[in-house]
């Protein structure tokens, strides 16, 4: 270990990925007085949440858009004596979302809450009384799960001996189908997919998640859709500023190739012509490509059957479009579900396949941000969930691109495809030769009953005493605010370690 200016020992610690969990982790174990060197294979930092920027004036988010559960992020920053605001500026978007059931057919979500209940009694007379209730309820699981549930490493049943949790854990509907308990509160099909679009997005089907997560109702419902100006990629920036002024250092490029154990303990992080010593490392790459491909099958918490019988969250069908011209009736974030939600989800989580009518989700981030794009112009980010491990290729892409594309000319009245001058498209195999991710999957491990805390992969490897994981495949799970406490939960768990 290197000695700091007072003679005091300084633990050299390494974090592999420059994600939300990996800059998370990095800027945690450096305020505790780590020497913290973070590798990233890319060229850029931020994993997911990189940027594209184009020769002709577009600036893309290539992952995250949605900036939900704010607190998260300021409890981030304000662990350093920071605000956000003090990195970028947040707006409220008003509408927050749109979601189109039919050409003629959209909702548009508004942000003021009374407005809200306006919007749910317009479609089922007495909905507005029940959404209350409704958010009153998930308001309790957003204050517990988030503010408690979240921060347990998930290493010990014990962590759950709270008082607290002990006496909320019925009112948390851990064990409930969140499908029913929507159903139990609202009956018009339009206030149930509002409702279940969330952790379809992000997790599994409706029925196989559990009614805790209710609480991502209360953060988009009642907390508000912002968006930071400059995109995801100002969020990653602020943070690595914080972590720089820690004292880290980032290696971007830099492929880590194999992992060096003796006697429990990581060595050293073997690199492509060197070999770099560590007291303790922080995993906060693809914690299966890192099991599989980095360490030898002594030192693996899981084998290869284990992780083919996860529940994976979706993979995408992405398209980043720079078009010439503005495009009338997009709001910046918008919702097709104008085919049957059912028959998709189906095809992502029963049946994997291609979907037959997928819906789709367009980001229109030029809306509220001149910045992305050349005046006058627009920049448009287009998702289609995806079952993982799916065939991909050319003519599959083009095919649904097309697909996509006639349903939103139909929609905003505009041949968008006449004025498309960027196009870039992304899908499975890309997430794997970029982030080394399992089965291409974009969002991490699904947030299934079976699949949540103490049943998620462990963040701690069992072989090896100073090696964690943390990310979107272990506790607390996928999303951008849960993989910035996963790395903060992550970095305790190996502070705790080298001080003990």
């Amino acid at each position: 270990m290197p000695v700091n200016s007072d003679h005091k020992i300084v633990p050299k610690v390494a974090v592999i990925g420059s994600g939300f969990a990996g800059l998370s982790a990095a800027a945690y174990l450096a305020k505790a007085g780590c020497s913290v060197d973070v590798y990233e294979k890319n060229s850029s930092i931020g994993g997911r949440a990189r940027q594209l920027k184009t020769e002709n004036g577009y600036l893309f988010d290539m992952g995250p858009s949605w900036y939900w559960m704010p607190e998260v992020f300021e409890r981030f920053f304000n662990d350093f004596g920071y605000k956000a605001s003090d990195f970028y500026e947040l707006e409220l978007l008003n509408p927050g979302f749109s979601i189109v059931f039919g050409m003629e057919d959209v909702m548009n979500v508004p942000a003021d809450f009374n407005e809200l209940c306006a919007l749910f009694e317009s479609l089922e007379t007495g909905s507005a009384a029940k959404l209350k209730q409704f958010l009153k309820e998930a308001e309790f699981k957003y204050d517990v799960g988030m503010g408690k549930l979240v921060y347990k490493p998930g290493l010990s049943l014990l962590e759950f001996a709270d008082a607290d949790l002990i006496k909320g854990m019925f009112k948390l509907q851990v064990f409930n189908s969140f499908s029913k308990h929507v159903r139990q509160f609202f009956k018009h099909p339009q206030l149930i997919a509002l409702m279940e679009f969330p952790v379809l997005f992000l997790g599994a089907m409706p029925e196989d998640t559990p009614a805790l997560y209710s609480l991502m109702n209360y953060a988009g419902l009642k907390l508000g859709t912002w968006y930071p100006k400059g995109g995801f990629a100002a969020v990653i920036q602020a943070m690595k500023t914080v972590a720089e002024r820690q004292g880290v250092k980032f290696h971007t490029d830099t492929n880590v190739d194999g992992l060096e154990v003796q006697a429990r303990k990581l060595q050293a992080l073997k690199l492509a012509n060197s070999s770099e010593a560590y007291d303790g490392l922080i995993a906060a790459a693809d914690y299966h490509h890192v099991e599989s491909q980095l360490l030898g099958p002594a030192y693996r918490n899981y084998s290869e059957q284990y992780w083919s019988s996860r529940v994976l969250a979706p993979s995408s069908l992405i398209f980043y479009l720079g078009i010439d011209r503005k495009i009338p009736g997009l709001n910046h974030h918008t919702l097709f579900f104008d085919e049957d939600l059912n028959q998709h989800a189906q095809e992502i989580y029963k049946a994997p396949q291609w979907p037959s009518k997928p819906l789709f989700y367009v980001c229109c981030p030029s809306k509220t941000d001149p910045d992305v794009a050349p005046e006058g112009h627009e920049n448009i980010f287009i998702l289609m969930p995806l079952a993982v491990g799916l065939e991909d290729n050319d003519t599959l892409r083009n095919t649904y691109f097309n697909s996509i594309m006639t349903r939103l000319e139909t929609f905003t009245g505009m041949a968008i495809r006449e004025h498309i001058d960027y196009q870039k498209s992304y899908c499975v195999s890309d997430f794997v030769s970029d982030y080394n991710s399992y089965k291409g999957n974009a969002y991490g491990l699904a947030n299934t009953l079976m699949q949540t805390a103490n049943l998620k992969p462990s963040l701690k490897n069992k072989k090896i005493d100073n090696l964690f994981y943390a990310g979107q495949l272990t506790v607390p799970g996928p999303g951008v605010p849960p993989s910035i406490v996963s790395g903060n939960v992550a970095a305790q768990q190996l502070i705790k370690y080298l001080n003990r």
